[in-house]
């Protein structure tokens, strides 16, 4: 006899029911969601002979599904659009309910597949949106950091990456500022003050 699998993924826990090729529930339980802790051994006990193994598209999906298949498993990523559809004809919403759902999406065939990229293209994506984070974050401080001077009339100016640390160094000691901020006028006097006062909280 066929068995049919649904997965509903969360962050610390997955809730897993398999059903027969009559709709008849097998088995259901939550599982930490890891594919190489109980989930993995769950799906490979011998007593099943699975057709297809569904889960919905999500943050987790991918790493899952790339243990599973690994492992051997017939697994099927399934477009989330079309199953948040058909699980919303339940009448109570739940994990448990959703696993259900999507293991009898997989029993009748109603699913639409996404294609899953590979480990290599999420690691090299995974890279491009890091460096770009940090682009992001690297014009914001400097941005940020130009209007906090300009509200003492400093003006930074066009300055390149390499420049721009010395130029606002050199603009913030040309200034008069009052007399408790002339010991922070530069980055080591700041932290040679910190380094004193943590001494002298010590002892």
């Amino acid at each position: 006899m066929k068995h049919y699998a649904g997965l509903d993924v969360s962050v610390k826990e997955t809730s897993l029911c398999i059903v027969d090729e009559t709709g008849r529930i097998c088995r259901e339980a939550k599982l930490v969601s890891h594919p190489d802790d109980d989930l993995l051994a769950a799906l490979n006990d011998p007593i099943w002979r699975f057709d297809r193994i569904g889960l919905e598209a999500g943050p987790l999906s991918q790493w899952l599904f790339s243990g599973l298949a690994e492992a051997g498993l017939l697994v099927i990523c399934i477009e989330t659009r079309h199953a948040k559809a058909f699980l919303k004809a339940q009448v109570n919403k739940s994990d448990r309910n959703d696993a259900r759902g999507i293991a009898q999406m997989m029993r009748v065939g109603l699913f639409r597949p996404v294609h899953v990229k590979t480990l290599t293209s999420q690691k090299r994506r995974v890279l491009l949106a890091g460096r770009k984070l940090l682009q992001e974050k690297a014009i914001a401080i400097e941005n940020d950091i130009r209007g906090l001077l300009r509200n003492f009339g400093l003006k930074v100016g066009i300055v390149g990456v390499i420049g721009f640390e010395q130029r606002i160094h050199s603009s913030a000691v040309s200034r008069s500022w009052p007399n408790s901020w002339n010991r922070f006028s530069s980055p080591d006097a700041f932290y040679a003050n910190r380094r004193r006062r943590g001494s002298s909280d010590r002892s």
